[in-house]
């Protein structure tokens, strides 16, 4: 496949914005559709290499999945067991119970379900969640269970190869639509009504790579602009009270799309997003994903740099650039890291996350960290899920002598009593 640079740089406009967005810029109340532009590029991206490898008789299930494994795994497992090790520290018992089931989930890529069951991303329940993100990872994978399969049965039946991928795409947008409707938090987790999204990108592999369409240099800047005009409107305009992903998601999606077909004809447009700076925020776009979310939540739990989310960014960005080099970049390397030694850390990996995990959940989150008072005090706020209106109440007009020293919990949000 023929490196395109300005295809990094978009995953540099992806990225940056969900990272704003979950620090808390107004600016950005869209950001979180940057995983819906990745989408998008990981299905052009994937769907091109599938079709040369298979075009030339070179296509492996077995070296598909370790492609995958080496991309995804490495960076992805030393985030998830430093954030479990560090919550530890952070975390009060029910948070880290919680923390400790999604954790589990991960390395079988079920955790877009099991946030699912917990119900809801937007506002306080994201920002407390530290491994909230990996829903995405989950969802593309679940997709690239099925989607090579069929590439490959199917690849001397072409038109029966389009007519399916064409109904699996309306079916899934048409599932994105009703859902949404229904059941918001469904609509948002499930593969079933995210799978068009990677077909978008798969459609404009498949159209780039089968024909010689080419724009004029003119018409080229003008398409990849629109499309980028698509995907700073929904960025910029959309926020956790859109409809989502809904028909809404097709104005990134097919911004992408237009980006994604014409700018490699472009002039302006790619000789900006191909700029190092843009291409090397792109090529570590997956750490930055990985690293942010779990610093923001655990800066949240600790009350830490509340007020400068800058500080959150730069970490963010110095742990990536770490990770990018000495662990994407030599774990993608097969004469650095054999086969062999990426099957064990792999499963080295899967059984420390997993074993982890299952202490938090079975230790019901490690309450003897606390003193017995703050013991009891805990244990009541995990056993009532409601208001504790009795106890609310019997502390109205209550003195307080100046003498003595006293513990006070309020609990609730701006609308308690």
């Amino acid at each position: 496949m023929k490196y395109r640079a300005e295809i990094d740089g978009l995953r540099a406009l992806a990225v940056v914005p969900v990272i704003l967005f979950h620090a808390g810029f107004g600016l950005f109340s869209g950001g979180f559709v940057g995983v819906d532009v990745f989408f998008v590029i990981s299905g052009y991206l994937i769907t091109t290499i599938l079709i040369e490898d298979i075009e030339k008789n070179r296509f492996s299930i077995v070296h598909f999945y370790e492609r995958r494994a080496r991309r995804i795994l490495p960076v992805l497992y030393v985030v998830v067991v430093l954030t479990l090790v560090t919550s530890y520290f952070a975390l009060l018992p029910e948070d880290l119970v919680s923390l400790g089931k999604s954790a589990v989930s991960i390395p079988f890529f079920s955790s877009n379900f099991y946030f699912w069951s917990e119900r809801g991303y937007f506002g306080g329940a994201s920002e407390l969640k530290p491994l909230v993100h990996t829903w995405s990872l989950a969802v593309e994978e679940q997709y690239y269970i099925v989607f090579p399969l069929i590439l490959m049965m199917l690849r001397n039946y072409r038109k029966l190869l389009y007519s399916i991928l064409t109904v699996g795409f309306f079916l899934s947008l048409g599932a994105s639509y009703y859902v949404t409707l229904l059941h918001f938090d469904t609509a948002f987790y499930f593969p079933l009504t995210r799978a068009w999204e990677l077909l978008v990108g798969a459609f404009c592999g498949i159209f780039l790579y089968k024909t010689s369409f080419r724009l004029t240099v003119f018409w080229a800047d003008f398409t990849s602009i629109i499309g980028l005009l698509l995907i700073f409107y929904a960025y910029i305009l959309f926020d956790s009270s859109t409809l989502f992903p809904y028909v809404n998601a097709l104005i990134p999606a097919i911004g992408c799309a237009l980006y994604i077909i014409s700018s490699q004809n472009s002039y302006a447009v790619r000789k900006v997003f191909s700029n190092r700076a843009f291409v090397y925020v792109g090529l570590m776009s997956y750490s930055l994903y990985l690293w942010h979310q779990p610093l923001f939540v655990i800066s949240r739990h600790l009350q830490l740099f509340e007020n400068n989310q800058l500080v959150l960014i730069f970490t963010t960005f110095v742990l990536s650039i770490l990770s990018f080099h000495f662990v994407e970049k030599p774990f993608r390397n097969k004469m650095m890291v054999p086969e062999k030694t990426l099957i064990k850390s792999a499963l080295l990996g899967t059984v420390v996350i997993v074993v982890i995990g299952s202490i938090y959940t079975y230790t019901i989150g490690f309450p003897s960290r606390y003193a017995v008072e703050d013991r009891e005090l805990l244990s009541q706020f995990a056993s009532y899920k409601g208001y504790n209106q009795m106890r609310f109440d019997s502390a109205q007009y209550k003195q307080f002598s100046p003498s003595e020293n006293y513990k006070v919990v309020l609990i609730g949000d701006s609308h308690a009593k």
